[in-house]
């Protein structure tokens, strides 16, 4: 089984509809995919229904903003409850916090001399409900200031550079309490990807493991180099928990994150799909099902 438990749509950040990734899905071999947008369930309906229309298993996600000593964490969240009200206002907070910091972006652009307004930055999020810094540098690039994302980000919206402005995330260890009390199974994302690196030590997962119950990490993705897939391996043996692979695609918002690019070893999967049983009957939660045809 080739199985990729980390995709966007256009739902958050990700370019493709949810029916479209679900074709491509699909189409490139795929036996399993999770839909995992960012801070939002709004795609998991059309999702299912796709998938069932496919043929394709499909496994309902959130990738949830977190920040840990300032620095930002993304958590994913398989086959939670989305309508479990503490993880729906949190979620409901984040994306506040992420529409609200539009027009201090734009602001700082501005400043610089880069023309942008907020409204050609909504243009480009038009039916998500969790608009983010790949919509501002969406529009950065139809309105030709960029080439693509990349460029957006390394040259003014990456933390650190001139256009970045945070915004609102959860503490992690209470993003994986509200995960699990919500019947589902919380993973770290790349946690040695980007800044998160230096934070997400192998003490700091140690920690949220013993403390929270975090159930795994995402150990195959891009931007996990071969040393440290190793090493975040031999972490996850250590502690017992859940080893994740993804391609973490976004459509063509993204470079080199080619649906089915690092899969999920099925042995994982079947793991992560017994901790959402166990994790839902502890929590009495009426959590979503995968499909598996």
């Amino acid at each position: 089984m080739r199985i990729d438990l980390h995709t966007h749509s256009n739902r958050s950040d990700g370019t493709d509809p949810v029916d479209v990734l679900i074709a491509h899905a699909k189409r490139d071999g795929l036996d399993v995919i999770a839909l995992t947008d960012h801070d939002t369930a709004d795609g998991w309906g059309e999702g299912r229904r796709a998938a069932e229309d496919l043929g394709i298993g499909f496994v309902p996600g959130i990738e949830i903003s977190c920040k840990l000593d300032g620095i930002s964490v993304h958590l994913l969240g398989y086959l939670p409850d989305p309508s479990y009200q503490p993880l729906a206002a949190e979620l409901a907070t984040v994306r506040e916090g992420r529409h609200d910091r539009l027009p201090s972006i734009v602001a700082r652009l501005n400043s610089m001399g880069v023309p942008l307004t907020v409204d050609e930055v909504l243009a480009q999020a038009t039916g998500t409900p969790s608009v983010g810094r790949p919509h501002v540098a969406d529009a950065l690039v139809a309105n030709g200031t960029v080439a693509n994302r990349s460029e957006a980000f390394d040259r003014f919206l990456a933390d650190g550079r001139p256009g970045h402005v945070s915004h609102y995330a959860i503490e992690p260890g209470h993003a994986i309490d509200l995960v699990r009390a919500a019947g589902g199974v919380p993973v770290i994302a790349h946690p040695w990807g980007r800044s998160s690196h230096k934070v997400m030590t192998a003490e700091t997962i140690a920690r949220l493991v013993s403390e929270h119950g975090l159930a795994g990490i995402e150990v195959d993705h891009q931007d996990h180099s071969p040393e440290s897939r190793t090493a975040l391996r031999s972490i996850a043996r250590d502690l017992g928990i859940i080893q994740t692979g993804s391609s973490d695609h976004h459509g063509v918002g993204k470079i080199d994150h080619e649906l089915g690019v690092n899969t999920t070893d099925p042995e994982q999967f079947q793991r992560l799909l017994e901790v959402a049983k166990a994790n839902a009957a502890a929590a009495d939660a009426t959590a979503p099902e995968a499909y598996l045809p």
